[in-house]
């Protein structure tokens, strides 16, 4: 996170915040890490020769086991069989230029609002070669992105970036925050200005080559292949180093020059991907910067979520006056997941405090109804085995502290749900209290957890 800084005597390095404190783990790619530190205007000419079969095989380890195959039909067990030869040869492809990408495999899930969100699947030689790819990409770009940028970077996490979030609302004049929007960001990405963009510190034309052969490749849905001409595949491995270096040049980079010669109060800024949130001391500082903002994303073929962008009073002060008024307390706002309201403590103190969103929590339940249904008839002790890792990965991100409520009528719909899934296996009726009690005191479910330590 970070807040407005003075307009006299700032450097890039003190913007750049604790981004330049990130070092690459391996020597080659730390020294060009530490090049694209020493100067911002250097670009580099050689890169791919980092894409050795060694980063090829780091890029494996790191596929998921029981990933979907892409258009080939390739499994991560079936590739692994001969993987050294068949790292070598993808390697000499690459290498010779004759590597050509499949089309992605399109498929939907589920958003928040009802709607679908398109994910695509790349065969898996095409995450492989993308994650050595982005590897190297990570490597240049860690030592240009702000401190405020945490989606999808080595490091950092939602967590800590609702962690900044919070700190900043309670700790800095934040009287309003816009919570801002980017509709169907993936999709609407300009192929051309995002290689204009990369352009800026990539000059290797077999890497800008790879990138936008990955741009072209299309998509392939139901048997018919759509060309490539808008947006980046979302799901892909090269896609959050790309998107967030597109959002560096249009957004972020914007923002922090605007904060520094337009604005007069502090100005707080939360990036995770194509979500933003930003805390203002002045509403009309607020509403100037979401016009101005909206113009320039325009610019790129880029608009903002009506829907889903507001500007609201928050923070301590607003929750003072309204309290004054003898109204409510002031308007909510949602980000990872999170809905974030002004709250107080036991002894008084206004504090920033968070809860499950609801729209994500009921679409987590019907999802997991439907892999019950699909489960129905698996042993109950492998449907008590996946839903204690269910349970636990959930407790594992949502685990904060004033969110136990939330947690546990999570857990108390997975019990009805079980219960209600388990009356299906046969025709002899629904499972009755008295013997689901006693499976459950047998195979007992995760109780939550709070996970985030009080540092208050």
């Amino acid at each position: 996170m970070e807040k407005r800084e003075r307009q006299d005597g700032i450097t890039a390095e003190q913007a750049k915040g604790r981004t330049l404190r990130w070092q690459p783990l391996l020597p080659n790619l730390r020294r060009v890490n530490e090049a694209a530190r020493r100067s911002g205007r250097t670009r580099f000419t050689a890169l791919l020769h980092h894409v050795d079969v060694a980063a090829l095989e780091r890029a494996f380890r790191r596929q998921r086991r029981a990933a979907s195959p892409g258009v080939d039909g390739v499994t991560v067990a079936e590739y692994e069989q001969a993987l050294e030869s068949n790292l070598q040869h993808l390697h000499d492809r690459v290498h010779s230029g004759q590597y050509w990408p499949q089309p992605v495999r399109r498929t939907y899930i589920p958003k928040g609002d009802g709607g679908h969100r398109p994910l695509g699947i790349p065969a898996l030689e095409d995450k492989i070669v993308q994650g050595a790819v982005a590897e190297v990409l990570n490597a240049v770009y860690e030592a240009d992105f702000l401190g405020f940028s945490y989606g999808f970077r080595p490091g950092r996490s939602p967590h800590t970036a609702l962690a900044t979030l919070e700190q900043a609302l309670m700790t800095q004049r934040v009287n309003w925050v816009l919570d801002l929007d980017i509709r169907t960001f993936f999709d609407s990405v300009d192929p051309g200005w995002l290689m204009r963009m990369l352009g800026h510190r990539i000059a290797d034309p077999r890497v800008l080559r790879l990138i936008e052969r990955w741009l072209k490749a299309g998509v392939l849905e139901s048997g018919r292949w759509e060309p490539g001409e808008v947006g980046v595949p979302q799901g892909s491995g090269i896609s959050p180093i790309l998107a967030n270096v597109f959002l560096h040049y249009v957004v972020d980079l914007w923002i922090h020059q605007w904060r520094r010669h337009r604005a007069a109060g502090q100005v707080i800024v939360c990036r995770y991907a194509d979500d933003l949130v930003i805390g203002c001391q002045h509403g009309t500082e607020g509403r100037e910067l979401l016009g101005a903002l909206t113009q320039r994303l325009a610019q790129f073929g880029l608009s903002v979520h009506e829907g889903k962008t507001r500007l609201i009073a928050f923070g301590r002060f607003a929750a003072e006056r309204r309290a004054a008024a003898g109204q409510r307390r002031p308007e909510t706002f949602n980000f990872l997941g999170f809905t974030h309201y002004c709250g107080k403590t036991r002894n008084g103190r206004f504090m920033v405090k968070r809860k499950t969103q609801a729209t994500r929590l009921v679409r987590k339940l019907k999802a997991l109804r439907e892999d019950m249904l699909r489960r129905m008839h698996t042993p109950v002790r492998e449907q008590h085995r996946w839903l204690c890792q269910v349970l636990r990965g959930h407790y594992q991100y949502y685990g904060v502290i004033f969110n136990y409520s939330s947690l546990r009528a999570f857990k108390d719909c997975v019990v009805r749900l079980w219960r209600k899934t388990l009356g299906k296996r046969s025709q002899k009726g629904r499972v009755t209290w008295a013997s689901y009690s006693r499976l459950l005191a047998a195979l007992p479910l995760p109780e939550p957890v709070i996970h985030q330590a009080w540092h208050r």
